[in-house]
């Protein structure tokens, strides 16, 4: 079976390679050059996936930026960016260009899937009338689902093969192979009734989590104004053995959905003159945390009698979670950027990241920028970090990851 793969990366690489690991042809498609050069010599640039894994599947997965080598292709899977615009309404760009040019080359009793994430009705009103524009009709000449992307990059507990994944066609036969599609890579497939219904559970995934992160966000808030431990609460209230599942407070959230995916179906519902007051009032705590977090270091600054203008601040960790080099609307990035603001002379050091070229600044070494520092920001926790050295170090640490709750000192202080 072959298989064609439309974006080569978080998602769509992690896929092609269970597929072409599985016995499949797979044909990697991407418009960067840059990414096919580096698959087609074994090079990998995305980190759940060892350039040691690419080499023994050998020809069985080849990248181009020709769509046109996706016409022999059995089944073709979108894993492009679905972005939100400056305005926080969704950015189909890439998905609407990807879908036109698959149009283009599209052939009788192929598949087409769609796991970029978006809002409920993109599968069946957006993407489905520009393949249709083909000639030919979906469900009859070529089959169309929604089957969404569940990638947590950095995991190694869950991955493409015992994640179970959801499938859900245009029609009942669609559904079916799509269903036999996913079977060859992942143990579970969980059938659902339409597209509709699985880009909506995928939705619900990340808003439960969105909305229960951005209550413990404003309860450290609250915490804050009350004098009270947040993180002595949440353990406290963790020991509930029932009724309760634990959620951390932080500098905010990123990634490539959690931030994303309330204004995606927020945005859909407006369109049915319904306003999700819940789910959108929890975005905006959600993008405000930075904002709070940067207030927390002016405070601490102004408890030693110094401004934030002038003053030498190091970042700890600008991905958007430990262990990995994501900053796809890392929290981190709000925080730098403000700072600089406020005229600070903001230094970071990630070993995930060596760059932030939109913030002028390179990673420094950690001896380098705890030297001289007046204060230093945990704001994401590598695994890599020696965090009892750093607050032994630096004259004074805040820490808006929990990750020196073992330790008791006079210059530390804790979201």
């Amino acid at each position: 079976m072959q298989i064609g793969i439309i974006g080569l990366g978080y998602v769509g690489l992690p896929l092609a390679v269970a597929f072409a690991e599985a016995g499949c042809e797979v044909v990697g498609l991407d418009v960067d050059a840059g990414k096919v050069e580096a698959l087609n010599n074994h090079r990998s640039y995305v980190e759940d996936v060892p350039s040691s894994a690419l080499e023994p599947l050998g020809a069985r997965l080849q990248a181009t930026g020709d769509y046109a080598e996706l016409a022999g292709c059995d089944a073709v899977v979108l894993c492009v960016p679905t972005p939100l615009s400056d305005s926080r309404e969704p950015d189909l760009t890439y998905l609407l260009e990807s879908a036109q040019a698959l149009a283009q080359v599209l052939r009788s009793g192929q598949l087409v899937v769609l796991e970029s994430t978006t809002y409920p009705g993109t599968t069946r009103d957006r993407l489905l009338p520009i393949l249709e524009a083909s000639g030919l009709t979906a469900g009859s000449d070529f089959h169309l689902a929604f089957s969404p992307e569940r990638i947590d990059p950095g995991r190694t507990d869950y991955t493409v093969k015992t994640t179970p994944k959801l499938v859900g066609g245009v029609t009942a036969a669609s559904t079916e192979r799509a269903r036999e599609l996913y079977e060859q890579i992942c143990d579970t497939v969980v059938v659902l009734s339409s597209p509709e219904a699985a880009e909506l559970s995928k939705l619900l995934e990340n808003i439960f989590r969105s909305v229960n992160i951005a209550l413990v966000n404003e309860l450290s808030q609250l915490c804050d104004r009350l004098g009270i431990d947040v993180w002595e609460v949440v353990e406290a209230a963790s020991t509930k053995p029932f009724g309760f599942m634990r959620f951390d407070p932080g500098p905010g959230m990123g990634g490539h959905c959690l931030p994303v995916d309330p204004f995606y179906l927020a945005f859909r519902a407006r369109q049915l003159d319904f306003y999700p007051e819940f789910i959108e009032l929890a975005g905006k705590v959600n993008q405000a945390q930075p904002g709070f977090c940067v207030e927390r270091i002016e405070r601490a600054l102004n408890g030693v009698r110094k401004p934030v203008n002038g003053s030498r601040i190091l970042v700890l960790g600008v991905s958007y979670k430990g262990g990995v080099g994501d900053v796809r609307e890392s929290p981190a990035l709000k925080i730098v950027g403000r700072l600089q603001d406020l005229g600070a002379e903001v230094s970071y050091h990630d070993s995930f990241v060596p760059e932030l070229p939109g913030h002028g600044l390179a990673s420094v070494e950690l001896e380098d920028g705890l030297r001289g520092a007046d204060v230093v920001a945990i704001v994401t926790a590598h695994p890599d970090v020696d965090y009892e050295a750093v607050v032994a170090q630096a004259p004074l640490v805040i820490d808006f990851r929990g990750i020196t709750r073992t330790i008791d000192a006079d210059n530390l202080i804790r979201l």
